[in-house]
């Protein structure tokens, strides 16, 4: 397998007690330096996934190398990062005081701890209770230990659960700056525009298996034909006109707008056949669709298939 792969999987399959697949032959491929959105609704796989690579549990079946190596040796684990489900720390110490036991630990020198904490924009605070932290900021905590040895890979498991638009904005911005230096992020998360900002790839799973990878932009072109936004007047006559020409697939009133499916690239044709229709138009514009749409695109069909998988799977993702 190769180590242009900071994570490499074939047929990976996680089956617990029961015959619950938490996790279903499962290939992916994480390009090494890349910033990666692994991307799934509650019970998918992700955290079973991530506990994986990471070495806390076995797959039942299948391959898995974590830059090039075994995820379950030290030497591979000594170059990984993690924060999973949450951060976890004494309440009665201060986040400097966590920090320096978990560098004693991992054999991590003091200077990093202090590097580290400045990292995330906690050195102002280092000295204040864990207890006393918002979610924010123990949230940060949690990355700077996932980065106390500066590993190659870091794997962050919803680091903007909880957070307020303004947290997650700050977030947004540690981890882009986290992603620079050919340094490897696995980054899961619910916030798809984040995602979208952030991440070079994306892999979307449904019950355990791989439905797409791909760039954002080419998750977004999976939806198949475009789309144009057009505000136009009179809105009847340009309905009319509009249903008329050979390549428009659908023509959509929205709030005073239509919506219109055809494809992007003739949009200066549709324009000259409504204003030689004497069709005022005051705003023409490809409808961009989003990651969200894509996701849900790529989902909801498989909705109804696996809600009693969700259910049964809710304690052990």
């Amino acid at each position: 397998m190769s180590v242009d792969f900071a994570i490499h999987t074939e047929h990976l399959t996680k089956r617990y007690p029961g015959g619950v697949v938490a996790v279903d032959d499962l290939t992916l491929r994480v390009p090494a330096g890349e910033v990666f959105g692994f991307l799934g609704r509650n019970g998918a796989g992700k955290t079973t996934m991530m506990r994986m690579l990471v070495g806390l549990i076995r797959p039942t079946s299948g391959s898995l190398r974590v830059l090039g190596g075994s995820p379950y040796t030290p030497s591979t684990l000594a170059r990984v990062g993690a924060l999973i489900e949450g951060p976890t720390f004494y309440p009665h110490l201060s986040g400097l005081e966590n920090l320096l036991l978990v560098a004693r630990y991992a054999g991590v020198a003091t200077d990093r701890v202090h590097q580290v904490l400045a990292e995330v924009g906690l050195a102002a605070r280092a000295g204040s209770r864990f207890r006393s932290y918002s979610l924010g900021m123990k949230q940060r905590l949690g990355v700077a230990a996932a980065l106390l040895k500066d590993p190659d890979l870091l794997i962050l498991d919803e680091p903007t659960n909880g957070l307020d638009p303004s947290g997650v904005a700050d977030m947004r911005e540690l981890l882009r700056a986290i992603g620079q230096g050919g340094r490897t992020v696995l980054l899961s998360s619910h916030v798809l525009a984040e995602v979208e900002q952030i991440c070079d790839q994306v892999a979307v799973i449904d019950a355990g298996r791989l439905v797409a990878q791909g760039s954002p932009a080419e998750l977004r072109a999976a939806l198949g034909t475009g789309e144009l936004f057009i505000v136009a007047e009179p809105q009847e006559q340009a309905v009319a006109c509009l249903r008329g020409h050979p390549a428009v697939e659908a023509v959509t009133p929205q709030e005073g707008a239509l919506r219109v499916t055809v494809d992007p690239t003739l949009a200066g044709d549709v324009n000259r056949r409504l204003v030689e229709a004497g069709v005022e138009v005051r705003e023409l514009r490809p409808v961009r669709h989003s990651l969200e749409e894509a996701f849900l695109e790529l989902t909801t069909p498989h909705r109804a298939d696996h809600a009693a998988h969700d259910s049964t799977l809710e304690g052990v993702r």
